[in-house]
């Protein structure tokens, strides 16, 4: 598999503070991922540090195959496009002219300029003051600046953060546009519903440290959900099985095992029937991303 970015060890200290902690970073090439954290777990540093807008205090980081140096910063950022925590722009300049800033400053054409507007699907919005512009249409034009240099590699940190779900379906549907057309993107996100319904690839932060990086079907066969059973008699199945179980009673006919796998499903089974208690029926309880997520994470909020 071919990796747009790689780091090995990476690591940010503030004083005694580890921030990011012997990261290892793995993002395919024309996957979009998923990059899931609490706050204060790291996301924004490590994309930072990715960008080479903070220097690791140790291990390093490749992009595109190059080590990101002070030696290649400057080639290998022309590959990329970032948006990072509020969107750009001139509020008392139109859409067009706030463009056009970036198409000096980079030396980029008219096509490319107007590639990027297509994708973003903002043609019909430009002449408006930016002041004019919802925070979608603002997420969207900086979204555009980071697209018109034609990256390879796009970095956006929570670019649907505020938004109302429509700008959420705006910005995702652009994702998978840009996925589709080639382009690598690293998306941070608090809202795990919509990362669960872009990303291809995940990777979990926690104080820090990644904690789980792969696909979701990876992520969720890793997770052990609950198994309930349906029984006869709940009450003695609960006293039949606490002791070696840890059970806990859900409601008047189900019985709930916490994190069992399936040879521990099977001896509690074996003991409610040994114990004549009828066995109705057993299965996994259903899990979400933010279920697993918040299980993997110990409860932590993002």
């Amino acid at each position: 598999m071919s990796f747009v970015v790689a780091t090995e060890k990476l690591t940010k200290r503030y004083g005694d503070r580890a921030v990011v902690q012997d990261l290892d970073l793995r993002i395919p090439e024309g996957s979009v991922y998923g990059f899931l954290g609490p706050n204060g777990s790291g996301k924004s540093t490590t994309m930072k540090m990715l960008l080479s807008l903070i220097r690791p205090t140790s291990g390093h980081a490749e992009v595109f195959g190059r080590e990101m140096t002070r030696a290649t910063r400057r080639d290998l950022l022309g590959g990329i496009g970032s948006l990072i925590e509020s969107p750009p722009g001139y509020a008392h300049l139109t859409g067009r002219e706030n463009l056009r800033i970036v198409q000096r400053l980079l030396g980029l054409t008219d096509q490319q300029v107007d590639h990027a507007v297509r994708l973003v699907r903002l043609q019909d919005q430009l002449d408006k003051k930016v002041r004019q512009y919802s925070l979608g249409m603002k997420q969207r034009l900086g979204i555009a600046m980071a697209l018109a240099r034609q990256p390879k590699l796009l970095i956006l940190d929570e670019p649907t953060n505020g938004l109302d779900p429509a700008g959420i379906e705006e910005i995702r549907s652009l994702l998978r546009r840009l996925a589709d057309s080639g382009v690598t993107v690293m998306v941070s996100s608090h809202l795990l519903g919509e990362v669960d319904r872009t990303a291809t690839v995940l990777g979990i932060l926690s104080q820090g440290r990644m904690i789980f990086q792969g696909s979701r079907a990876e992520l969720f066969s890793a997770a052990t959900p609950d198994v309930l059973i349906t029984c006869t008699d709940p009450s003695q199945a609960h006293h039949v099985l606490a002791d070696g179980f840890g059970t806990a009673l859900e409601n008047r006919s189900v019985v709930r095992l916490p994190g069992a796998d399936d040879t521990t499903t099977a001896r509690a089974v074996a003991a409610l029937v040994g114990a004549r208690i009828g066995v109705h029926g057993v299965r996994r309880e259903e899990q979400s991303l933010e279920d697993v997520f918040m299980g993997l994470t110990a409860g932590g909020g993002l």
